[in-house]
């Protein structure tokens, strides 16, 4: 009892956006629990508020708790809480136990996740099925349990270090590279998170990943390659030169597997033409290598969210050259070497801004010049603007790509990369009206 309220032995510890989806969620089970976060924001206490709970006490017992993914799964409270006998989850292990009747997708890699995520609900849209996307990419899980007739989960390694016995009938790993060492402390402990997503699949589950990946699984194992937009039969879909721009071959091949697997599961009909129509209207992921703007033969393309190896990288190698290559933010520690050699031959210049951009830029070794940023907008003008002339140089009928593909977090000059992305974008539009 707190305040003469009775509870229900759930604590939310870590509010933001998956905390709150959790509470509502649970408020609207008629679930009255407490709720830990060190420093909520005004919308997170006002929402508290709104529904009546209270604080919690790491030092009071709780059968559940369900912790955001930006608390450290080690986190001292989150120990305490164990050894007191709470049994710690996240909002997606909520949701398969609270709606286990909700067939779920369950999509993680180390780059391209998200856009998969989103293209496999469009494909099962395209084929009848009220399919909503959901978790680590907006809006969390548990806002959209209640109006999927199919829920695609973007999982992240944070939230697969808080799933037991989630079982997916459908599980994709797009690839595993290095990243969030700084969390997991080594390159296997970050993988065998990533790799939770079919620890408890069964026999008569199928997990997709590409060719050159072999996973430890009990479940059926499909594999894809980015030239082959088949199914799994090898009946093709789709040419991968007839995607739209944007749409990585790579996504769309595990999409489709994906989608397939999902269909059969269920014990519905798999249209190839159907699937087919569905990738030639895809559109990217808002953020995700999108084009935002043109001057004549130049385009800006926004990938505000590559900071991964493997996202810079695969941006690289799509941008058409010659490619003025935006570089900056926050450093945190991405393998280099690898960068060095998708740019070999196509990157014209860096442009370096924020924190960390001169520094990345001299690890790169090639030309570069930094641009000044008292302020995330400032950095963004500067860079767009040195970018186009780092192309128009040689004349008039300058063609290539300025990319925003900046290897550092935001978390220097901007809330998120979304922030910085939009920033992006709107410094690239005012150009291309000002050159109109």
């Amino acid at each position: 009892m707190v305040g003469g309220v009775k509870l229900d032995g759930v604590l939310v510890y870590g509010l933001g956006r998956s905390g709150r989806g959790a509470a509502r969620f649970l408020a609207r089970e008629g679930v009255r629990g407490e709720w830990l976060d060190a420093r909520p924001a005004a919308e997170d206490l006002a929402l508290m508020q709104e529904l009546g709970w209270a604080q919690g006490d790491v030092t009071r017992p709780y059968r559940t708790v369900v912790a955001a993914p930006g608390v450290p799964i080690d986190h001292p409270d989150l120990t305490a809480l164990r050894a007191a006998g709470a049994e710690v989850i996240g909002e997606v292990s909520l949701a398969a136990r609270r709606r286990p009747a909700l067939p779920m997708v369950g999509v993680t890699g180390t780059a391209g996740k998200g856009s998969t995520t989103v293209l496999v609900a469009h494909l099962l849209r395209a084929c009848g099925l009220n399919a909503r996307e959901g978790g680590n990419i907006d809006p969390p899980l548990l806002d959209v349990v209640d109006s999927a007739e199919v829920a695609v989960v973007e999982l992240s390694s944070f939230q697969l270090e808080r799933v037991p016995g989630l079982r997916l009938p459908v599980a994709v790993i797009t690839n595993l590279g290095v990243d969030h060492i700084d969390r997991h402390g080594t390159v296997g402990a970050y993988h065998a998170a990533k790799l939770n997503i079919t620890a408890a699949q069964q026999a008569g589950d199928v997990l997709i990943v590409p060719a050159d990946l072999t996973v430890p699984t009990r479940a059926q194992v499909v594999t894809f390659t980015p030239a082959r937009l088949a199914l799994a039969d090898g009946t093709p879909v789709l040419d991968a030169a007839a995607l739209p721009e944007g749409i990585h071959p790579a996504n769309a091949a595990a999409a489709i597997l994906a989608a397939e697997a999902l269909l059969r599961h269920l014990g519905r009909p798999v249209d190839a033409a159907a699937l087919a129509g569905a990738l030639a209207t895809a559109a990217p992921v808002k953020g995700r290598f999108e084009t935002v703007a043109r001057v004549g033969g130049v385009r800006f393309i926004e990938d505000s969210i590559a900071t991964r190896t493997l996202a810079v990288q695969a941006a690289l190698e799509r941008a058409a050259p010659p490619v003025a290559w935006l570089v900056g933010g926050r450093d945190k520690g991405a393998d280099l070497a690898p960068l060095r050699a998708a740019a070999a031959g196509r990157v014209a210049q860096v442009i370096a801004f924020g924190e960390d951009g001169e520094t990345l830029a001299r690890e790169l070794g090639l030309p570069y010049r930094v641009v000044p940023g008292a302020t995330g907008d400032e950095s963004m003008r500067h860079a767009a603007r040195a970018g186009l002339e780092a192309l128009t140089e040689q004349g008039a009928a300058a063609c290539g790509t300025v990319l925003l593909a900046p290897v550092g977090t935001s978390f220097d000059q901007f809330r998120d990369y979304r922030e910085r992305g939009d920033s992006f974008r709107r410094a690239a539009q005012a150009l291309a009206e000002e050159r109109a």
